[in-house]
């Protein structure tokens, strides 16, 4: 490759996801030159492959609950069938209106746009197998890494077929008649919901002993519960052994206990590794642990002048965190004041049916750092709105002691991710319930599920039987 630098600016960014194009384009608004380098679509996963396909299945399989349980509301209106073809073109149409929008985003704000595969060098460079062909080599003032994260497997299980990633669920033109989901987390319960609704029979398998592990157990008892009642087969504290493709198509799954699972497909949904084998990261001097480009809080890496952000420092994997620390580095660098992002207080929502959303530390979490806790559950079975949806599940809160501030809110429920909102501006805030006990909620919304439970925290609740 040749060694001449082709262009430079203040930042050279490696990466057009959603940490790398939101540090993009606060730097150029900040008056900073900026090149951004992106080897497929701006916009990386979250966009193309990730947040937003999913959730625009997740509505689609949304309305088709909503039609099948029509009658229930005195609708009379029967769901005659799924047009795969139709709903991706729907969740395609969202995808190609959004891409266009930051497209122009990004013209508008006059940053280099580079389309290649860069690989890192020394001193703050980027070597980069240009698209249209060529080389071309780029440094920057600083340097930001954000190459995000690709789908996991597992030793020995070879994706193709009828065993797919997300990636390849994403694009099925015909629905299953049944699917076994590997892999209980955030993924796999949302593609577990979006089948279930759509017809599909799900199986989902998780190693650990519920679904949604890293989420507070009252939290997987309620989505457990909810699914279990759709219709879904739930193997918890189960491992794969392996599976094979059958002679007709589908596939036969060995689980370690001996059972078996035959189905049309299988989704690997066991988690995203950080995108940074062979880009000349370690060559380089970057620090990696497990993959995961290592930082300080300052997402500053082991070489001077380089930072990180997004899917590859190790954490929370949310397109929303990328963003903030994309924003926070480019602050940073100009010179603003600011301040280093805490992963507790970064909200986090599964889109599944029901929804689930949580910020801040699980009961054992608070117990483990606080020692004593309360905590309160208030049922969405008391609120208003909620029984008008007719959705089950709840509000739990944590509080750090008797007195403390409130610690963790966890919300299971439909439409309970738009509540988040809230929540972390009390975790956050380090409000305590009797901050949030004074404050007006909005009747009849779920939002008063929220200050009911904190009422109820702070020794007045209003609906609380007994």
């Amino acid at each position: 490759m040749s060694s001449d630098v082709t262009g430079t600016a203040d930042l050279v960014i490696l990466g057009g996801g959603s940490g790398g194009y939101a540090c993009a384009l606060r730097a150029a608004q900040l008056g900073m030159s900026v090149i951004l380098i992106e080897a497929d679509k701006l916009g990386g996963t979250c966009l193309h492959n990730g947040c937003i396909p999913t959730k625009a299945l997740l509505h689609a399989a949304e309305v088709a609950d909503s039609v099948r349980e029509a009658s229930s509301f005195g609708i009379k209106a029967t769901l005659d069938g799924i047009d795969m073809s139709a709903v991706n073109s729907y969740k395609d149409d969202v995808i190609a209106g959004l891409y266009r929008g930051l497209q122009g985003l990004v013209a508008s704000r006059d940053i280099e746009l580079v389309a290649g595969r860069g690989r890192l060098g020394g001193d703050r460079t980027v070597e980069v197998e240009l698209a249209d062909g060529g080389v071309a080599t780029y440094r920057g003032e600083a340097l930001i890494l954000a190459t995000g994260s690709h789908s996991k497997s597992l030793p020995g299980l070879d994706i193709g077929g009828s065993v797919v990633t997300s990636d390849r669920a994403l694009e099925l033109d015909t629905l299953p008649d049944s699917v076994v989901v590997l892999g209980g987390g955030v993924i796999g319960c949302e593609f577990a919901s979006v089948w279930s609704s759509l017809g599909t029979q799900v199986t989902i398998v998780e190693a650990a002993p519920t679904l949604l592990p890293t989420e507070d157990p009252w939290t997987s008892k309620q989505i457990e519960r909810a699914f279990r009642k759709r219709g879904m087969v739930l193997k918890t504290n189960t491992s794969f052994s392996a599976v094979s493709t059958q002679t007709a198509g589908g596939v036969h799954v060995e689980l370690a206990d001996g059972s078996t699972i035959d189905a049309d497909l299988m989704l690997v949904a066991v988690g995203r590794g950080p995108r940074t084998a062979d880009m000349g990261f370690a060559e380089a001097g970057v620090d990696l642990d497990r993959g995961f480009v290592v930082t300080d809080e300052w997402l500053q890496t082991s070489v001077p002048g380089v930072f990180a952000v997004g899917d590859i420092v190790a954490g929370p994997q949310l397109a929303h965190r990328g963003f903030a620390q994309g924003i926070m580095v480019a602050e940073q660098l100009a010179g603003l004041d600011c301040m280093p992002l805490a992963d507790r207080g970064i909200p986090r929502v599964t889109y599944s049916n029901p929804e689930v959303a949580s910020v801040g530390l699980t009961e054992s979490e608070a117990a483990t750092e606080y020692g004593e806790v309360e905590t309160v559950v208030y049922d969405l079975g008391g609120n208003g709105k909620s029984r008008i949806l007719r959705t089950a599940g709840g509000v739990k809160l944590v509080q750090a002691g008797p007195d403390g501030p409130v610690v963790g809110i966890h919300l299971v429920g439909a439409r309970v991710g738009e509540l988040i909102g809230e929540a972390q501006l009390i975790y956050n805030w380090e409000a305590t319930a009797g901050d949030v006990a004074q404050h007006v909620h909005a009747h009849p919304t779920q939002a008063e599920a929220l200050g009911e439970a904190h009422l109820a925290l702070a020794g007045k609740p209003l609906h609380a039987h007994g």
